[in-house]
């Protein structure tokens, strides 16, 4: 008995306790990095690769973001996991290893062989579950390849270098912040950075050819360095050196979800390309245009401009209870003053003291501020429409306005020490200077004409 144990124990060579299978296997994960590679969210591709949502997480994270490039199946050569639920099958069956190989159309070695050699424990009486064998199989199957900034010292000390070389003075002092310990997380908002040399991947790649045109053993490429800093378990590069890279990015974003992230709320129905026509030539009054003019601590100031009148309206948006009071938490309600709900309901205050015939069209920046537009135009009956990404020009009445409010509210300043009182009185001042487009009249003239001719 002794030695038939030695003898699996050999075959099976030296490996660390399987402890619990794994939760998912390589359909799932391939199934999960297609829906990623859409642009689909992290809880959604979860759910449809059939894993929780934490799973899901931990995928991504582990990968930095970085698709691993899995192929959709193995070789044929090798078992599948439903084989290996029918082998299991089979054997609780008390099956012999021929009749169990006729079944699944495979030779009675290669059963023989799977039976010992991925069975679940380590004694004499090996039982024989799908999950646990196959998580033998793919534990066996990894071919780690080191990765060249593992096994090249020199080539490695010439990329941190390059990443996260100090900046220094003539003499040789070190100049700039110390910036925040690095926690896993992207940049500081707001935050001071440390001053590092910042060369980007592509930079230091090309740099090598130039530097060292006869070293073969000095080349890599961009990518190359790029997974070593995002890919966790690399061993090449510290984690913390995405700090230096100049996004500052912890993680990699597919491109497909950067396009969906912001403008989900945008839809066909409300492109700017479906406002009226009578709003271009600006020669029927009621059509606004509006945008936030945002200051220090996430702190924002709501303007909508008449088009035609270039009349102007400021809504104050003081922050909510709570604000800086209690940690941020994801998915939280927003407290800084313009989340969607706050937007929408300080909108609507503000341009239903207005007549029906001034209020037929509102267009929008492309800010998740005003995501709530759908719910906005069924209490306010004022349709909203969303400028082209990019696009400032399409909403140049409004943008200038910003522009002139800037004297009164300059960028790097907290503007909710500004009561509402306050934003009125400032919104009067602007409507009651004359306008070379007004043929010198002030706005407010021009919008008390449009009010009396109702």
């Amino acid at each position: 008995m002794h030695e038939q144990q030695a003898a699996v124990r050999e075959m099976r060579g030296k490996m660390f306790s399987p402890g619990r299978p794994t939760v998912a296997w390589r359909q799932d994960r391939v199934a999960f990095w297609a829906e990623i590679a859409k642009g689909e969210k992290t809880d959604d591709a979860a759910v449809a690769a059939g894993v929780s949502s934490p799973v899901g997480y931990r995928w991504f994270r582990h990968a930095g973001g970085v698709n691993p490039c899995l192929s959709p199946t193995v070789s044929g050569r090798y078992l599948s996991f439903s084989e290996r639920e029918d082998i299991a099958l089979f054997r609780a069956q008390g099956l012999g290893v021929r009749e169990i190989a006729r079944r699944v159309n495979r030779s009675p070695s290669t059963i023989s062989r799977e039976l010992r050699r991925n069975a679940s424990t380590r004694t004499a009486h090996l039982e024989y579950r799908a999950t646990t064998a196959q998580w033998h199989a793919e534990r066996r199957a990894q071919r780690p390849k080191p990765a060249k900034l593992a096994t090249n010292q020199r080539l490695r000390s010439y990329v941190q270098d390059r990443l996260s070389g100090r900046v220094h003075a003539a003499d040789g002092r070190v100049l700039g912040p110390e910036g925040p310990k690095w926690q896993g997380k992207n940049k500081p908002h707001r935050g001071d950075r440390r001053w590092v040399q910042g060369w980007s991947p592509e930079q230091i790649s090309n740099r090598l050819k130039v530097e060292f045109p006869h070293d073969e053993s000095m080349r890599i490429s961009h990518e190359a360095i790029y997974q070593a800093l995002y890919v966790e378990g690399r061993g090449a590069l510290k984690r913390e050196l995405v700090a230096c890279l100049r996004s500052g990015r912890a993680l990699r974003i597919p491109r497909k979800r950067v396009g969906r992230r912001s403008w989900d709320h945008v839809t066909n129905d409300v492109l700017i390309s479906e406002r009226p026509a009578e709003a271009e030539d600006r020669a029927v009054p009621g059509h606004w245009e509006g945008d936030l003019v945002i200051g220090l601590k996430r702190s924002a100031i709501g303007t909508i401009v008449e088009r035609t009148t270039r009349f102007t309206m400021l809504i104050h948006l003081p922050r909510e209870p709570g604000y800086g009071q209690q940690p941020r938490t994801k998915n939280g309600p927003a407290l800084a003053g313009y989340g969607a709900i706050t937007m929408k309901n300080r909108l609507a205050e503000s341009m239903t003291t207005l007549p029906d015939q001034l209020c037929r069209s509102l267009t929008w920046d492309r800010g998740k501020e005003l995501s709530a537009h759908a719910e906005f135009t069924v209490e306010t009956n004022i349709p909203v429409f969303f400028a082209d990404p990019k696009s400032p020009w399409q909403r140049g009445t409004n943008e200038n306005t910003n522009g002139l409010l800037r004297q009164y509210f300059p960028k790097g300043t907290d503007l909710t020490r500004w009561s509402a009182e306050e934003l009125d009185a400032v919104a009067t001042t602007l409507n009651s200077r004359p306008r070379k487009v007004l043929g010198w009249r002030t706005p407010a003239e021009a919008f008390d004409d449009h009010l009396r001719s109702l």
